[in-house]
């Protein structure tokens, strides 16, 4: 069994001088929901089946003018001999050891039953404010029955109603005045746009969406808008791939952590786990996220909301590792989601993880994997994304992640590159247009061409008439491109507009 600790990543100041509030409680209780309320975000999944979260989820909310972390925990069910259910009490005990106070949420419909006691007592043995939480108080009659679990010896009790907001304004009035304000941290004011950064990948926003033009940073430095350009102090990257390929791994092994549970059991990561890395001087957020499959291969609420959010942290991410798993090859799934990274416009590095399973620690008799008739036959099934490097590696045995690292600064910093317009039009006047191969009734003219925008590289083409480019003159110009001044790991969009299209209308 692994042994969980807390992150060896340095955390920013200011994140380490928030108090930490950790939500716990059995399962199926309503604590994501409590945490969805305090964050205002939908970071964790919310349902009726039991054991829907996993994972540690981190968030931050503010109450009476002060600024605190939220820590949302898979249900705790003490002494459970099953895999799941003890990789969640591990995780679980991580976020205990963190918290500065703790709230017990339990549910108002249910009887008190022994793991209730046995959760309060491993809960008290701690010595932390201990807050107990009555959810799914809606009505006087449930209020009574409330009053039944003082029982269970904690003097803190508040009903309260996590869905609709009751009762939860008392609660966190009691966990202010328990917990007292540590150094360095204040109200809103002294927020920084790393915290709105934070925020805004719970939400699923891109940060070329939108913002103020220009705001403050950490450092005192500001962040300029200029066609979606930014001065970037962290970079999002988001693991994706098909379910047990070795995404948690990955996570785990690049961010010297066990951040993330990890199982033989398809389908074990649900929320998205993020965790930040400081690599030469540049923030990565890895945000690990649930296993992307068919619609018809999901059936519990929860899987089919994993995969929506899943596919919200990709198109809030800059940058995606799609992560392909040796042992079984390249598959139509494989295909399908490298597809979504390409069509957001995300930049994206193809992972063939468990490399060594079909190399050196080969056990069914074959011959070791030939790496270049592999990577050929990853090139022909992921056609479209030509331009995304490849990194063989093993997750299990953590070797490579600087290489990774490097690569994702690399095509982070391509992905915003931006060629000016005069280099540009010298670069038209070297191309030998005869050459595309593209039908003479689907020619066009190129007068000039001028980048618009980056992140992803998006170029607008001058022509004589305002046409939809034929593919074979679109990956022409593409090559191109990508020859003259790289755009390594990065999809390039163009735009076609009629020079005289304005004087016409």
């Amino acid at each position: 069994m692994p042994t969980y600790r807390r992150s060896v990543v340095p955390s920013p100041a200011k994140d380490e001088a928030l108090p930490l509030v950790a939500i716990v409680g059995r399962p199926n209780v309503g604590k994501s929901t409590l945490f969805n309320r305090l964050t205002k975000t939908r970071r964790s999944i919310v349902g009726d089946e039991p054991g829907i979260t996993r994972d540690r989820i981190y968030g931050a909310y503010e109450w009476a003018g002060r600024r605190f972390r939220l820590v949302d925990t898979g249900g705790i069910v003490p002494d459970d001999p099953e895999l799941i259910p003890t990789e969640i009490y591990n995780q679980a005990r991580v976020a205990l050891e963190e918290a500065d106070a703790l709230v017990l949420v339990v549910d108002a419909r249910t009887e008190l039953a022994s793991p209730d006691y046995d959760l309060v007592r491993m809960l008290l043995r701690g010595g932390k404010p201990l807050f107990l939480a009555v959810n799914k108080v809606e009505g006087e009659a449930i209020a009574a029955e409330a009053e039944n679990f003082r029982r269970l010896g904690i003097r803190a009790v508040y009903p309260v109603s996590a869905e609709h907001g009751l009762g939860v304004g008392e609660l966190l009035d009691a966990v202010a005045e328990a917990v007292p304000e540590k150094q360095g941290t204040g109200n809103r004011e002294q927020g920084t746009v790393e915290d709105a950064d934070a925020s805004s990948l719970d939400e699923g926003h891109d940060e070329n969406a939108g913002g103020d033009p220009a705001d403050q940073a950490a450092g005192g430095e500001k962040l300029h808008r200029t066609h979606g350009e930014f001065e970037q102090h962290e970079t999002s990257i988001a693991i994706i791939g098909r379910p047990n390929v070795g995404k948690s791994t990955l996570l785990n092994a690049l961010t010297g952590t066990e951040r993330a549970i990890v199982s033989p059991i398809a389908g074990t990561t649900r929320d998205a786990v993020d965790e930040v890395v400081a690599f030469e001087g540049k923030q990565l957020r890895f945000v690990d996220t649930a296993g992307i499959r068919r619609k018809g291969k999901t059936h519990l609420m929860a899987e089919k909301l994993s995969v929506v959010m899943a596919r919200r942290h990709l198109e809030a991410a800059d940058v995606a590792l799609l992560v392909i798993d040796a042992t079984e090859g390249v598959t139509a799934s494989d295909a399908t989601i490298g597809g979504y990274a390409h069509e957001s416009g995300r930049s994206v590095i193809l992972i063939v993880n468990k490399w060594d399973a079909v190399t050196t620690g080969r056990t069914d008799g074959k011959p070791p994997a030939d790496r270049e008739i592999f990577e050929k036959q990853l090139r022909r099934a992921l056609k479209y994304l030509s331009y995304a490097p490849i990194i063989f590696l093993s997750a299990l045995e953590g070797k490579g992640m600087q290489r990774v690292q490097r690569e994702i600064v690399a095509v982070a910093a391509e992905r915003r590159k931006r060629v000016t317009t005069g280099q540009m039009n010298r670069f038209l006047e070297s191309i030998d247009f005869q050459r595309a191969p593209v039908p003479m009734a689907k020619r066009i003219r190129i007068f000039y061409m001028t980048q618009a925008a980056v992140a992803p590289p998006t170029f607008v083409l001058f022509t004589d008439r305002e046409v939809k480019l034929h593919f074979a003159f679109e990956r022409f110009l593409e090559n191109q491109i990508r020859d003259a001044f790289g755009f390594k790991g990065t999809p390039i969009w163009f735009k076609v507009k009629a020079r005289n299209a304005g004087n016409r209308e």
